[in-house]
């Protein structure tokens, strides 16, 4: 099955009920830049490069070429440092703009003692940075809900996003995707006292929130199981429903739902994830040769087993929450 499939099974084995930290509040931080809404204008596209140079007309011209299978969704292209256009975009313009969350705990928040974006995304953003415009790289983080990520992508308003999305076949027809760089899969988290069991008929009749243009959307558009759907613009949102008791239960990806228990004791996670997703960067479709430098900074990242970079930022933001997970998912070519 490979590290992809044995990473899986051990975020499948060890997700569990966490408690733990602070309440979320209604309110959120603000950010650099304004979190984007309908209006978005476009900006400079994003740069990418790989391991191995291809030269003039050699590489695919998207991630996406080939026809996607859902077995085959988290393949991307592969790696080179080279600088092609997108890149030398980037360069020119002096930093990187990159499309994150700023609400969501270990993944992407401003801590409120520093003040600073912090978690698992800002970390391989601040990497990508680093790797494209050098240690004292400036990066803009723009805060991006959910159902904008591929319209901030599509009309250049930021480079890429880094933001917990996951890959698969619908969104690789509007956007590019670099290989997985964690792997999840959706789960329902609810209050530890509440009747709801899983993914299951115990939603009949509940109200599940979930974030607009998300997976969870997605999954339980397929199969609702008698719930009453109800989304917002992010997931946190539908954390503060479950707390407002204006929702029964929340479905999102089970990495997020196990940072979400660990704000709130008194949610927990409910039955084991029920879908296996990838994330993945998200970038131009017209952007190949960025695709192929994040994979390469991927590579990089996921270079020197324990001590690697990647496993520093998991026991850092995500072990306590997800623990047991041995390693980063291997990345998938598709060229």
């Amino acid at each position: 099955m490979g590290t992809r499939g044995r990473g899986l099974r051990n975020l499948r084995a060890v997700l569990a009920p966490v408690a733990a930290g602070m309440v979320v509040m209604a309110a959120t931080a603000t950010v650099l830049v304004p979190a984007l809404g309908h209006g978005v204008r476009p900006a400079a596209p994003g740069p990418v490069a790989t391991h191995r140079a291809y030269g003039p007309g050699t590489a695919p011209a998207s991630p996406a070429a080939a026809r996607c299978t859902p077995a085959g969704a988290a393949e991307s292209l592969r790696p080179s440092p080279a600088d092609g256009p997108a890149v030398e975009r980037i360069k020119k313009k002096g930093q990187l703009v990159v499309g994150v969350d700023q609400n969501t705990y270990r993944w992407g928040y401003r801590d409120r003692d520093t003040g600073r974006l912090e978690g698992f995304d800002i970390d391989l953003a601040r990497a990508i940075a680093k790797d494209i415009l050098g240690p004292d790289a400036k990066v803009v983080f723009q805060a991006v809900p959910t159902n904008q990520r591929i319209p901030a992508v599509r009309q250049r308003t930021v480079d890429m996003v880094v933001r917990t999305m996951t890959i698969n076949c619908a969104r690789k027809e509007q956007v590019a995707f670099s290989t997985a760089y964690f792997q999840a899969g959706q789960q329902v988290l609810a209050p530890k006292r509440s009747t709801i069991t899983a993914f299951d008929d115990s939603l009949r009749g509940k109200r599940v929130c979930t974030a607009a243009g998300s997976t969870g959307e997605t999954e339980l558009a397929r199969r609702s199981h008698g719930a009453r759907v109800l989304t917002a613009p992010n997931q946190l949102d539908c954390l503060v429903r479950l707390q407002l008791g204006e929702a029964d239960a929340v479905v999102t990806d089970s990495a997020l739902a196990a940072a979400q228990a660990a704000q709130d004791p008194t949610v927990e996670l409910k039955g084991a994830p029920f879908t296996d997703e990838s994330y993945g960067v998200a970038m131009n479709k017209d952007d190949p040769d960025l695709v192929r430098r994040v994979n390469k900074v991927l590579d990089d990242y996921r270079s020197g087993g324990e001590d690697s970079p990647w496993m520093r930022a998991y026991r850092k933001w995500l072990q306590a929450d997800l623990p047991g997970i041995s390693g980063p998912p291997e990345p998938q070519y598709g060229d």
